[in-house]
């Protein structure tokens, strides 16, 4: 069987916090490979090191030690408009949806396409289609407060396809909803995933969401313990 060349890869991956001069250490050297079009959970307890793992693979944030390749491109070197050109190729879906109270869902998928510069009627056509593709067509108008927690991680998610990417990496994405909300939001992770090859990383506690992946690697105490 043939083995797929990695597209993002981390090599002894560290990460280390100072908490009032005590040092934390969130990851603890990190061996990890993710092929194109994966679908991987990664599951463990809060405080394991899942949100900076992913924080890491998106780069949002630099390791202490050790090294994250991205198609074959160690990133650590990257000054910021390299980062920056970067994550236009990484949807981002957060814990807490990160999304601005006062804009409509429309206007929160838009932001993206502002920042990337696509002219009004294009992006006006684009954020209506992302919305109605993860079933919000009756809430496109909708300010983000008048929305429920599932509904507000589907406009999460619209907002993190914006760009296109390549690359979904999802923080609890069905922390925030109930067992049938929770399962639809799944059901669409994985639509997108086999329709659109996106790879896709969740980092979850939710052990019914993980076992409906590719692939789990099972985070404790900074480290993966099982994949």
């Amino acid at each position: 069987m043939e083995t797929l060349a990695a597209v993002i890869e981390t090599l002894n991956l560290k990460k280390t916090y100072m908490l009032d001069s005590l040092p934390i250490h969130a990851l603890r050297g990190i061996d990890l490979k993710v092929e194109k079009g994966d679908l991987i959970s990664i599951l463990g307890p809060s405080g394991c090191g899942k949100s900076t793992l992913l924080n890491m693979l998106g780069a949002l944030d630099k390791p202490t030690e050790g090294r994250v390749i991205i198609e074959g491109t160690d990133i650590s070197s990257f000054n910021s408009g390299q980062l920056s050109e970067l994550r236009r190729k990484i949807g981002f879906v957060f814990q807490f949806f990160n999304l601005i109270p006062r804009y409509t869902a429309k206007k929160n998928v838009e932001m993206p396409l502002i920042i990337a510069g696509m002219k009004k009627k294009q992006r006006s056509e684009k954020s209506e289609n992302l919305l109605v593709s993860v079933g919000l067509k009756d809430r496109i108008n909708h300010k983000a407060t008048a929305l429920s927690g599932g509904e507000r991680q589907r406009v999460a998610i619209a907002r993190a396809l914006a760009n296109n990417p390549s690359y979904l990496l999802m923080d609890e994405p069905t922390g925030n909803t109930d067992s049938k909300t929770s399962q639809e939001i799944v059901d669409l992770i994985k639509t997108l995933n086999r329709e659109d090859e996106v790879t896709t990383i969740i980092v979850t506690h939710d052990r019914q969401v993980a076992k409906q992946t590719k692939r789990i690697l099972k985070m404790l105490d900074g480290q993966i313990v099982e994949s």
